[in-house]
């Protein structure tokens, strides 16, 4: 198989950007989207050019750090999967792809594909946590839980925090991601005891990272490698505004 790639480069942050253009060849339909780039980065080491920068872990759609856009679509345009999960079987011989990194004001651009998603990690420290000393690990089925509660909280929980969710919605908006943080713990007893502290701090750390709002695209629901529901953000608006409400009244 060969591909035309149109790839951005971008050598740091404040310096500017511009798609280059890299042809590649014997791609097989086997590879993932992750080992093409390989590919194309030996050539380039090969003929003593700079490699292309992107990030990777797992390379098994759990790590969520493969996060580049892939012809206008976070992660490319297969459902409920990541950039490494994408195959090269989705792509004809011949085709033109174009690669890009996560746009969004609070995702600033390190170097080429690669993107600070810091702020994400700023949100989880405001508050996405049991603070509360529990002891040991409790045996599992000590605690009642509705399976209800528990299946929405492993829903929840499968947030990987990868941004695709920003990068889809045309605000910038991290409500999905933070409101799977939020509910997580919510849904469950051990997050009682913090859960107005911690959805209001979350929320509004969000906020002064500069996300934008949520106008109810769904872009975001439809981005998500994990298919996380976009339910779980009035869930969120609701706890903030009884948080909100319970602060106010002093209840």
């Amino acid at each position: 198989m060969k591909l035309k790639l149109n790839v951005w480069r971008q050598q740091k942050s404040n310096s500017e950007g511009k798609f280059e253009t890299y042809n590649v060849d014997n791609i097989l339909e086997e590879m993932s989207f992750l080992e093409m780039l390989d590919v194309l980065n030996e050539k380039l080491i090969e003929t003593n050019l700079e490699p292309i920068a992107f990030d990777h872990d797992c390379r098994e759609g759990i790590c969520g750090a493969c996060s580049m856009t892939i012809n206008g679509f976070p992660h490319g345009k297969e459902t409920g999967a990541t950039a490494c999960q994408l195959h090269m079987r989705s792509f004809n011989d011949g085709d033109e792809i174009w690669i890009e990194p996560f746009r969004a004001k609070a995702f600033p651009v390190i170097k080429d594909l690669v993107v600070d998603r810091t702020a994400f990690d700023r949100i989880i420290q405001s508050g996405g946590y049991i603070g509360t000393r529990v002891g040991a690990a409790p045996e599992a089925n000590a605690i009642p839980i509705r399976k209800e509660n528990a299946d929405l909280a492993m829903d929840a929980a499968a947030c990987i925090g990868c941004g695709a969710c920003v990068a889809a919605c045309p605000n910038g908006a991290a409500m999905l991601f933070t409101s799977a943080k939020v509910n997580h713990l919510a849904l469950l007893p051990q997050g009682q005891p913090e859960r107005s502290k911690r959805v209001v701090a979350m929320v509004e750390t969000m906020e002064n990272e500069g996300f934008g709002a949520c106008t109810n695209h769904y872009e975001c629901e439809s981005a998500c490698p994990k298919s996380i529901s976009v339910k779980f953000i009035s869930d969120m608006n609701k706890e903030y505004f009884k948080a909100k409400m319970f602060n106010q009244t002093g209840v």
